[in-house]
């Protein structure tokens, strides 16, 4: 594969930046009025499609082999789907691919396809639409754009989108879709932005709960805490559907921050925060989710709560760190802030005069990982193939992220590393800037991702801490993270550390790894878009492969289920650690009867979506294992 296709797969696949991509700042926020459900306003008919779970009738766990489908005699009719529809109030959207602009057919429009194929990559256009993913592979790849992927084979069918999406503007619209697919039997997914590498959002026959205008954000000037740690200070409380870009410039109006990852448009109150949420801040503040004061959320009956370190504690405890889509809608999350603070960044690239000189200078960068993350910075890189296989690789650092470090400091940091460098004839002049705020330093680092890749699937690893500190042991983990790139995949890194103390030593389920982790790695195994199922197999087992060795070199430790590997062995271990057992247990409390599913999820290994692609999808129907 030619150096310019690896470029664009890691570009999409990878979120990365895309400067042609304007920021999303005109996109439309709906009024809002979040009203609960009033049961008693429902009629006989509406009631029994519609109400709350019954405790006194529950439904036996294993009494559904697969969740209602399309074509099933027990489907939804028309009339029970407009009774959705009209309780609230016109929120339900029946799907309609976004590439079916391009197909010929009632839907086909050549300019509407000129505009989705041009803007395909951009991250904004997919958030927008109620059921695109930005991951298609895990579609199914039924209704890309020719031109963008020919897998579709010149048809377009709806695949493992949802059926139906529900335009959530009311607490009460979420607990209507909840009570009704509940009460249906049919599958439940939600989607905020659709950001997730696995393709969580998606689901054949499913009926998606779209948060994505819960946009209302409310600054607290002085947050009343709970329990023996109680937070005291200012906090910010926000609508699942809020993403980076808003949150941020909130708090920086305030001369505060609130912790948050890289990209502009990951709705950071939905999915990235309640499964950790790693952040440019994380060696200064630890995880996403350390920052949580308080949850609201639509639980599997149809409930809607509040969740605190004392209020539903096992809920808040579960939500803060062990993943979306399986206990529940979260409706706002409340979140700890913090003063702002100067943020210095520069970024870099090298190659070199020959192979042997860039792996060293790569190597001697593994040297410095653990000061570096101790001095509470962020280091965002990774390794570019060369146009051949015997072309020297390209080291591409964007950026060296140093909050509340001037350009003095970061320089000196640097300084060992450079004159390593410098040494083997590989010459770096850094050119840091220092700016006022950690949001304008954002800004002016990490452009907005790009997005819509199926020509690839990623796996990732936590690498601990421990592994740095023997030598054998550090040679024995660059040797298994440099293998992969020497076999032709693609990496892209992260060298922080979101240690329990930088967190504030919270009581949550984050994955422990997290706590010992000083580099987070991404690996992608790519195809060309003209691949075949053979060839996508193929490639599909040497990722697996490789997630083995790195898991080999680093037993014991995890990944981050918000980037990971849809297939990882293992992957309660992996993903949750220790604390699985426990999130198991919160899982069945809570919702007994499997009205969430999500693959990857906590308790998501009772079913599987039956496909037939070349990797795993959510084309097809869920049924039990």
């Amino acid at each position: 594969m030619g150096v310019l296709q690896s470029i664009t797969i890691l570009l999409q696949i990878l979120h990365l930046a895309s400067a042609h991509i304007p920021t999303p700042s005109n996109l439309p926020i709906h009024p809002r009025q979040l009203q609960e459900l009033d049961p008693t306003n429902l009629t006989p008919e509406e009631a029994t499609l519609l109400n709350f779970s019954n405790p006194s009738f529950p439904i036996s766990p294993k009494s559904q082999k697969c969740k209602v489908f399309p074509g099933d005699p027990t489907w939804p009719t028309d009339h029970q789907w407009d009774l959705l529809n009209k309780t609230t109030n016109g929120a339900l959207i029946k799907t309609i691919p976004i590439g079916a602009p391009c197909f010929p057919g009632p839907l086909y429009d050549a300019e509407k396809c000129r505009y989705i194929v041009s803007q395909w990559g951009n991250s904004s256009v997919h958030m927008s639409d109620p059921t695109s993913m930005m991951s298609p592979l895990f579609q199914g790849r039924t209704c890309q754009p020719p031109s963008i992927s020919p897998a579709s084979n010149g048809t377009c069918t709806i695949g493992g989108y949802p059926a139906y999406a529900l335009n959530a503007s009311r607490i009460a619209d979420i607990q209507l879709g909840v009570n009704f697919a509940r009460n249906t039997g049919i599958r439940l997914v939600i989607k905020n932005t659709g950001h997730d590498f696995s393709g969580k959002s998606g689901g054949a026959g499913a009926l998606s709960i779209w948060t994505h205008y819960l946009k209302d954000i409310e600054y607290i000037p002085e947050s009343t805490g709970e329990g023996e740690k109680g937070y005291k200070g200012p906090a910010f409380k926000s609508g699942s559907g809020v993403q980076a870009w808003e949150i941020y410039e909130a708090a920086s109006e305030k001369g505060l921050v609130v912790i948050g990852g890289e990209g502009r448009t990951v709705g950071v109150m939905g999915g990235y925060i309640l499964g950790g949420g790693h952040s440019p801040l994380s060696s200064i503040h630890g995880m996403g989710a350390d920052h949580i004061a308080s949850l609201s959320v639509v639980l599997p009956s149809g409930h809607h709560i509040t969740a605190t370190p004392t209020q539903n504690h096992n809920l808040f405890w579960s939500l803060s760190g062990g993943g979306g889509s399986t206990f529940g809608v979260v409706t706002s999350v409340t979140v700890k802030a913090h003063p702002d603070i100067p943020t210095t960044a520069l970024s870099f690239s090298f190659s070199a005069n020959t192979t042997t000189q860039f792996w060293a200078g790569v190597r001697a960068f593994f040297n410095y990982f653990i000061p570096f993350s101790n001095a509470g910075t962020y280091s965002y890189f990774w390794v570019l193939p060369g146009s051949n296989p015997d072309s020297i690789p390209t080291f591409s650092m964007n950026p060296f992220f140093a909050p509340n470090l001037t350009s003095t400091q970061t320089l000196s940091l640097l300084k060992p590393w450079l004159d390593d460098l410098a040494s083997l004839d590989i010459h770096i002049t850094p050119k840091p800037t220092t700016y006022p705020t950690y949001l304008s330093a954002w800004q002016a680092s990490f452009p907005q991702e790009g997005v819509g890749g199926d020509s690839g699937c990623t796996g990732s690893r936590l690498f601990p801490r421990s592994n740095w500190l023997n030598e054998t042991l550090l040679n024995a983990t660059f040797a298994a993270w440099k293998g992969s790139i020497d076999a032709g995949l693609l990496t892209i890194n992260f060298n922080f550390a979101p240690t329990l103390s930088a967190g504030g030593d919270p009581d949550n389920s984050v994955n422990p790894a997290w706590r010992e982790t000083v580099m987070h790695s991404i690996q992608i195994a790519s195809w060309g878009r003209d691949a075949d199922f053979e060839e996508i197999r193929r490639m599909r087992n040497l990722m697996s492969e490789r997630q083995r060795v790195w898991r080999g070199v680093s037993p014991g430790a995890g990944a981050y289920l918000g980037e990971s590997d849809r297939e990882e062995e293992g992957f309660q271990g992996s993903f949750y650690g220790r604390n699985y057992e426990r999130l198991l247990g919160v899982k069945r409390e809570v919702d007994p009867e499997d009205v969430f599913w999500a693959k990857t999820a906590v308790g998501s290994e009772g079913w599987r979506v039956v496909g037939e692609g070349p990797v795993d999808d959510e084309n097809g129907r869920l049924c039990r294992v």
